[in-house]
């Protein structure tokens, strides 16, 4: 049975990297009906923090990584210092003070298979003596590993390419002790888009600052797949259950992976669209509430309905709020630029009243009323439709951007749409030049 490990550290949250070698650690599991296990390697007590821990089991469940068993190696310790002792009695290790070192053998080299990157090989003489008990009596990292991987029974070692160097280390441990090394598949990198190592530079990294912003799980794990790994055709969108059936490690790129979080808010998107509306009111409710959007008590085939309109436009939870403020709160932002477009004229506080007069005198307010109500207000101005449309979009979103105005004055209600459009007329009327502030209003 194939054995794999993800082992991240908890000095810090889950990144995008280290997702997508959990990622692929557990597609392998998966797919070959293998065992996946979780290995927290805190062995730094003083940089692991109990907060890092949960949230990276916390990420994980989000992304929907189940694991098969979960260590934690700060419980391990006897077990590291045991086998150190075994080297240090048959001579293979030196003590310096109360550090174990182990010696490197003289004319050796190194070769090994793998994966993705073919067979590499290393002179022995490149690598210094390793250090298997710090003097602090904790392990070291090459050393407790190769402990862990052998005692847990891993058959295939995946992780990022930036282990290549310790690979060769970790296989004299195994030789020096007797085990036989596991397979290794080393993955590439995952750059920014200006090529050069991600970082927080380039946005967000932690996997729950996704999780914040708005983007679904599935999504997340759809796009991690595609960074470094290829179904062999066109298709860019796939279940969790689509890709345990298809990933394979021989379709794993040997070059770096570029993160485009354009293509991730698309494929976000494309999630979204999919979804049920009922389902996305579930998602979207706590990031409207704790924006003081909604209460406890909300319409929730209003709620239904706007994201219906929106449902094409929003490529994450967080954007939905951003776009559909204006319908929650009547402190809207109002964009400078389109002000100065559309309402800097004084005929553009006729245009408004004029459409508030006859919006007041609906007594049914569908989209069809309003849109009746409109043209015959441009009729009666003798103006093009985008004369009025343009400045009432602003007045009533605070933008030039929305779906069809007359859904918007339709969602946005009687009442608020003709007391915003009063009080951007009078604005307008009064030659003000606080529009900047009509939010605060």
């Amino acid at each position: 049975m194939n054995v794999v490990r993800f082992a991240p550290s908890p000095t810090g949250f889950l990144h995008i990297g280290g997702a997508r070698t959990a990622l692929f650690n557990w597609l392998f599991a998966r797919s070959t009906k293998g065992k996946f296990i979780l290995r927290i390697e805190d062995t730094d007590l003083n940089r692991s923090e109990e907060r890092f821990i949960e949230e990276i089991l916390g990420s994980m469940k989000w992304l929907g990584l189940d694991w098969d068993e979960l260590h934690h190696q700060s419980e391990r310790f006897a077990i590291y210092k045991e086998h150190a002792q075994k080297l240090l009695e048959s001579g293979k290790a030196y003590q310096d003070g109360t550090a174990i070192i182990y010696k490197i053998p003289e004319n050796l080299q190194i070769r090994f298979f793998d994966v993705i990157h073919g067979e590499i090989a290393i002179d022995a003489e490149q690598l210094k003596d390793q250090v298997l008990i710090k003097s602090d009596g904790s392990p070291s990292y090459n050393f407790c590993c190769v402990v862990d991987d052998a005692l847990m029974g891993v058959t295939n070692i995946i992780r990022g390419d930036d282990h290549i160097a310790n690979t060769p280390k970790q296989i004299i441990l195994y030789e020096a002790l007797g085990l036989k090394p596991p397979k290794f598949a080393h993955i590439p990198m995952i750059l920014g888009e200006d090529k050069s190592r991600m970082s927080k530079r380039h946005g967000a990294t932690a996997i729950s600052e996704y999780r914040r912003q708005g983007y679904l799980p599935e999504a997340l794990v759809n796009y991690l797949a595609l960074l470094g790994w290829s179904p062999g055709n066109d298709r860019e969108i796939f279940t969790l259950q689509t890709l345990v059936k298809d990933f394979s490690l021989k379709r794993v790129n040997k070059t770096a992976a570029v993160f485009d979080i354009t293509k991730l808010n698309w494929i976000n998107g494309q999630y979204i669209k999919n979804l049920d509306n009922e389902k996305l009111i579930d998602l979207l409710v706590p990031g409207l509430t704790e924006k003081g959007f909604i209460a406890d008590t909300f319409d929730r085939q209003w709620l239904s309905g706007l994201i219906g309109l929106y449902k094409t436009r929003f490529s994450t939870l967080e954007q939905f709020a951003q776009m559909t403020g204006f319908f929650f709160n009547d402190a809207v932002h109002y964009d400078e630029e389109a002000v100065k477009s559309f309402l800097s004229a004084e005929q553009s506080a006729l245009y408004l009243e004029k459409l508030k007069s006859a919006l007041e005198g609906l007594d049914s307010f569908t989209p069809g009323d309003i849109e009746n109500a409109m043209r015959a207000v441009i009729e009666d101005l003798k103006v093009s439709a985008g004369e009025l449309i343009h400045p009432v979009r602003v007045a009533l979103t605070g933008g030039t951007v929305s779906p069809g105005i007359f859904e918007v004055i339709a969602f946005l209600g009687k009442d608020r749409t003709i007391a915003r459009l009063d009080k951007v007329a009078k604005k307008i009327r009064s030659r003000s030049l606080m529009f900047d502030k009509l939010d605060k209003l």
